[in-house]
């Protein structure tokens, strides 16, 4: 309620500013309504109003107002009318000048307003101490709202600074996110041209050699064996090709046997030979998967203790979880270091590959920092293509 109060008073300038110059408007109410200081309450009246009428647009048309008044009190000092309180616009109008445009501009109104102080002192001051003491007075006034304009137009100019150095850090941040996603997906792709392209070959040379083995003239078996080797050609061109696409450049890479969950025992082993306490337990009866899903499960788990290496702190210990259900393997890693606590620059994109590489099986990664401190990953991957 108050935040839609203050957008809707954000765009009403002139009733702010009609609110800013009300208090002046009552100091001088009461001389209005009774005997004007030295002249009569009509006269005192129509200078207050031509003083401080103007206001209600001061930050509508600043140098206009500035202008206006200023001519007003020039006027008001020839023919030797009285100081009022509406003459308080002038310093109005220099802030608003000084704080919203260019350093000359408020350099300019400052002079005006100094000139007024010489004026003022001339015509309403005698005696030279006095004069003196006033001009002074009227001085450091003017010079005092200067400087606070000044201050504020500086303070603006860091502040929406700082606002574009928010949003162009945002931009780059989605840029680098987007980029490290492409990167990931470009990695992925690679890796299971590795595993699904080795799979389809052995099944064509299989092919092809029982094609040529058969000696019998079992021609059903034979035309089936031929359908399976031409059936695993296309499937392995057709594979390249579209893997071919998310690949970062053209450059024909060497095949290489990936891990999986087999593996999960060394790179434990590994984390535990660097400093970090690690337990591994495996909960359910080990199930067939593909080679592109255990590939997942172990670079989860290879990212997840990688990161608390890297965030976790002092005398960390870290635990992995895997338990097969019945149709899903669900990984959990979790340790007792920082949690929310640990320092994150914004720049890694660990977690961004993890969803990547389980969203390509229809499985979903969770990972956040744990109530009583901590952090925790779970990885859900289902078996099969069913599930």
């Amino acid at each position: 309620m108050v935040g839609r109060f203050w957008d809707w008073l954000s765009g009403k300038t002139p009733l702010v500013d009609a609110f800013f110059a009300a208090p002046v408007l009552f100091l001088a109410l009461p001389s209005m309504l009774g005997q004007g200081v030295g002249m009569g309450a009509a006269k005192y009246g129509l200078l207050t109003f031509l003083l401080l009428g103007p206001l209600v647009l001061r930050r509508t048309y600043p140098r206009t107002v500035f202008a206006v008044v200023s001519i007003v009190s020039c006027v008001q000092c020839v023919l030797n009318i009285v100081p009022v309180p509406g003459n308080i616009a002038i310093l109005m109008g220099l802030y608003t000048v000084t704080a919203d445009f260019a350093f000359r501009w408020g350099l300019a109104a400052a002079l005006v307003g100094e000139l007024g102080a010489v004026m003022a002192t001339w015509r309403y001051v005698s005696g030279a101490q006095d004069a003196k003491f006033t001009f002074v007075m009227f001085t450091a006034v003017v010079a005092g709202t200067w400087i606070l304009g000044l201050h504020m137009r500086t303070r603006r100019a860091y502040l929406r600074s700082v606002e574009e150095r928010a949003a162009r850090l945002e931009r780059e941040r989605d840029v680098e996110v987007q980029v490290a996603m492409a990167a990931e997906r470009a990695r992925i792709a690679r890796e299971l041209h590795d595993v699904v392209a080795h799979n389809v070959s052995v099944i064509v040379v299989q092919a092809d050699g029982a094609s040529f083995a058969i000696e019998t003239d079992v021609q059903r078996a034979r035309k089936a064996l031929e359908a399976i080797s031409q059936t695993g050609r296309q499937a392995l061109t057709e594979m390249r090709r579209l893997l071919g696409v998310l690949r970062e450049d053209g450059s024909v890479e060497a095949y290489a046997p990936q891990p999986g969950v087999t593996q999960l025992d060394d790179l434990v082993e590994q984390v535990r030979s660097s400093g970090l306490p690690v337990t591994f337990e495996v909960d359910g009866t080990p199930a067939a998967m593909s080679e592109g899903r255990q590939l997942t499960v172990f670079r989860i788990v290879q990212e997840a203790l990688t990161n608390t290496l890297k965030h976790g702190g002092m005398r960390v210990v870290a635990d992995v979880r895997l338990r097969y259900g019945q149709d899903a393997v669900e990984v959990r890693v979790v340790d007792d270091g920082r949690g929310a606590a640990a320092a994150d620059d914004g720049r890694g994109h660990g977690l961004v590959g993890m969803r990547e590489r389980a969203a390509v099986y229809g499985g979903s990664v969770r990972a956040a920092p744990r109530p009583g401190g901590g952090f925790e990953v779970v990885a859900r991957i289902p078996m099969r293509e069913d599930a």
